[in-house]
């Protein structure tokens, strides 16, 4: 399992600063210059459509592609001039599986460990047996599922302030997705930073307190989960026959903001109102009278997808 010590305290409250930080890949704009603090002991979910940018962004945190402008620190090391300081202050489980396959499990983990501290091969032993992997199988014989959960065997053992698991749960049943959770949790109540990446957003909302999105290479919201769980559930869509006007739904939900004081988004057929509060009669009864009618209602049963696709228009979450 991961590490046992709970990391000493330090007088920076954040493990990861990064300001202004920006990819370029030619004309294309792969992240837009983004500034981001994550403290110590916390977990944040780093959540967005496929091209969004997660991976790129965590890739640039420990320096695997180059940064076209900006700075990260990472525990008081930065990236520029000291980035193997940074690698060896963090743990980095990739989206990408790259496994030697007549390796055995055992081997490919030894491997990965190489370099590490002395303890992190036996940690990184005990929590694959933990999840049921054979570690005297070969990765060629393994699933795509396993093999994940062996990169993330890998990234957990060591023993260091910063973790990034980008996508760790892709590909695992809903038992093992909750296991690496509850896993996830525990690590940082350790004292480290993790910073997870998934599509799962049950899960993100599970083990983490904060949930950054992003969004074609654009920061798009950063909230404490709490926060946008309160949003979701003050969510109210109206949905419409297909016939409906543009100009009729600008005039509900000009009352819709007028009346109910509601962050309003007109999408086709539908209107998504964030209401300021919990009485959606009073915001119904604002309606023109005269109005269309929708065909359906909804309201506090939005999960986070919904949430983001409905007031933000992103779509493939």
């Amino acid at each position: 399992m991961s590490s046992t010590s709970t990391l000493a305290p330090t007088s920076r409250s954040n493990a990861i600063v990064v300001r202004g930080l920006t990819k370029r890949f030619g004309q294309t704009v792969a992240l837009a210059p983004l500034d981001l603090d994550l403290a110590r002991g916390s977990v944040c979910g780093l959540v967005g459509p496929n091209g969004s940018g997660k991976s790129t962004f965590m890739r640039l945190l420990v320096g695997l592609v180059p940064a076209s402008a900006g700075s990260v620190e990472v525990d008081g090391a930065r990236l520029t001039g000291e980035g193997l300081g940074i690698r060896r202050r963090v743990a980095f489980a990739p989206g990408e599986i790259a496994a030697y396959g007549d390796l055995t499990a055992d081997r490919q983990l030894a491997f990965l460990l190489r370099g590490r501290d002395a303890g992190a091969l036996d940690r990184a032993r005990a929590l694959a047996k933990r999840l049921g992997l054979p570690l005297r199988g070969r990765m060629r014989t393994f699933s795509h599922g396993m093999k994940r959960q062996v990169m993330f065997c890998a990234a957990m053992a060591p023993d260091v302030p910063v973790r990034l698991l980008d996508e760790p749960t892709a590909g695992l049943d809903p038992t093992k997705r909750g296991e690496v959770v509850e896993l996830v949790a525990k690590d940082a109540r350790a004292g480290r930073c993790v910073l997870l990446s998934s599509h799962h957003f049950g899960e993100v909302a599970r083990c983490c307190e904060r949930v950054v999105f992003l969004a074609g290479g654009r920061l798009v919201a950063d909230e404490r989960t709490a926060d946008l769980e309160l949003r979701a559930r003050r969510l109210l869509t109206l949905e419409f026959e297909r016939d409906v006007s543009s100009e009729q739904l600008e005039r509900l939900a000009a009352a819709l903001h007028g009346d109910a004081g509601a962050n309003v988004r007109i999408g086709a057929a539908r209107l998504a109102a964030e209401l300021g509060g919990d009485d959606v009669l009073a915001a119904l009864r604002g309606l023109p009278a005269d109005g269309p009618v929708p065909t359906r209602i909804t309201f506090g049963s939005h999960s986070l997808e919904e949430l983001y696709r409905d007031l933000y228009g992103v779509e493939g979450l």
